[in-house]
């Protein structure tokens, strides 16, 4: 049997859709697990199927047809009604299925995320998830990703984004640091320290806040080390390389020990608001909605974050 030819509809419509969302049938490919000339296949039966020219193939890059741009707006209803149906009828609509693909930052993501990651794989045996650590804002749609937990502002307006908690971040240093040099005994004198930057969020300047009134204070800084990795500027700190703003939640257990000292608690950086964001659909699937009510309820009770205040 030809195995383009005993490919259903559905699935030719969601092997065009990946195409056109990820730019490439080599990209659609990798996401969608076969050959790059399977693809090609599914595409041109899909058109001949149609009798339709839907893409227009260049050197550089793939181009949709006025018919593509149809096709694709009426498969992507399609095949979102197709699914609805399929979690109804199969009695999946309450119980997560498949593959669930989550951005999550890289930090948080492998520390504070994974227990109640855990828990929730235990509770849904027939799902699986592919949890990618990466601290830039995603793509989600040539990336083919579901969704993603977000620390600082989402910039793009297009996607929907629910605020979940706050992340408090402290000023610590080292006690080795701190004895070579003159008491803090106020905000002002900080940039009088060796600094770490933790490029993500700050490099040369650190603003903060009087928790009591809350007005700002933006401090110059020189760092001696800059790192874009959370976990690298805490264990410099640890070593009396420099001051640094970490979350809270990275050095509980060295504020606890006494491996660093919290400067100046009266001062704090504002806090890190964390987002779910996903791209908007008319049907979410049963791993989407579940997973969407997990996160929402489990993110404000985690070690270190604490409920929005916005």
């Amino acid at each position: 049997m030809n195995t383009v030819s005993s490919v259903d509809r559905i699935e030719l419509m969601q092997t065009f859709i990946r195409i056109v969302e990820s730019g490439s049938l080599s990209a659609a490919a990798s996401q969608l697990g076969t050959t790059q000339p399977t693809i090609s296949r599914r595409l041109q039966a899909l058109e001949q199927r149609l009798g339709l020219k839907l893409i227009m193939r260049t050197t550089h890059a793939l181009k949709l047809t006025d018919d593509g741009e149809r096709c694709y707006a009426q498969a992507r209803q399609l095949v979102a009604t197709w699914h609805a149906l399929e979690d109804d009828l199969t009695g999946a609509s309450d119980d997560p299925i498949g593959t669930l693909r989550v951005r999550a930052p890289h930090a948080f993501g492998q520390d504070q995320l994974i227990e109640p990651l855990i828990d929730y794989l235990h509770r849904y045996p027939r799902l699986t998830v592919e949890w990618m650590l990466n601290d830039r804002t995603p793509d989600f749609i040539s990336e083919n990703i579901d969704c993603a937990i977000q620390v600082g502002a989402p910039s793009d307006s297009s996607i929907v984004a629910i605020l979940l908690a706050e992340v408090p971040r402290f000023v610590v240093a080292a006690p080795s640091l701190l004895a070579a040099y003159p008491p803090v005994t106020e905000v002002t004198q900080l940039n009088n320290l060796p600094w770490l930057a933790l490029t993500s969020f700050y490099r040369n300047e650190i603003a903060l806040q009087r928790i009591s009134d809350g007005q700002p204070v933006n401090l110059a800084i020189a760092p001696r080390l800059a790192s874009d990795s959370l976990y690298a500027v805490r264990k410099a700190a640890v070593a009396g390389m420099g001051a640094a703003v970490v979350s809270s939640w990275v050095v509980q257990e060295d504020l606890a020990k006494g491996d660093l000292i919290q400067l100046m608690p009266e001062w704090q950086a504002p806090p890190l608001p964390v987002w779910l964001t996903y791209p908007w659909a008319s049907y979410y699937p049963a791993r989407l909605r579940q997973f969407f009510e997990m996160i929402r309820e489990v993110m404000p009770k985690l070690a270190g974050a604490q409920p929005a205040t916005r």
